[in-house]
């Protein structure tokens, strides 16, 4: 059996301005995040099969985490590999200005942070 070992290591930012949804900050973050992330090194040096051989996994810090849907954080992950999501208290919360017509509830912005890490096993399962 092969082991798993870390590759790719980037962090990303995202804000919600409007409607306070920590999903939607946290997918903004993990965008950021993999906009800085070109995989294709992976593929020539080891002939991966990302299905088989990749996992992401995916920490996100935000306000409100219990409010966080990790199925939608791991659309925002464009590969097909396994994706394992941890949502914990952190990110921040600062004064905006609260629009009805944007579907505020309050006058914060909510700010998440993405710290994405790719694994890879060679050689196999």
């Amino acid at each position: 059996m092969s082991e798993w070992k870390r590759y790719v290591i980037e962090i990303g930012m995202g804000v919600d301005q409007h409607g306070q949804d920590p999903t939607k900050a946290a997918v903004k973050a993990v965008k950021d995040a993999i906009t800085r992330v070109c995989t294709v090194g992976l593929l020539e040096l080891f002939d991966l099969d990302f299905e088989r051989d990749v996992r992401a996994e995916i920490l996100i810090g935000v306000p409100y985490p219990e409010g966080v849907s990790a199925d939608e954080v791991k659309k925002a992950v464009p590969i097909p590999c396994e994706k394992v999501v941890t949502v914990v208290e952190g990110g921040l919360k600062g004064p905006g200005i609260a629009l009805k017509e944007f579907g505020d509830k309050t006058n914060e912005m909510l700010m998440a942070v993405a710290f994405i890490t790719l694994y890879v096993r060679r050689g196999g399962t």
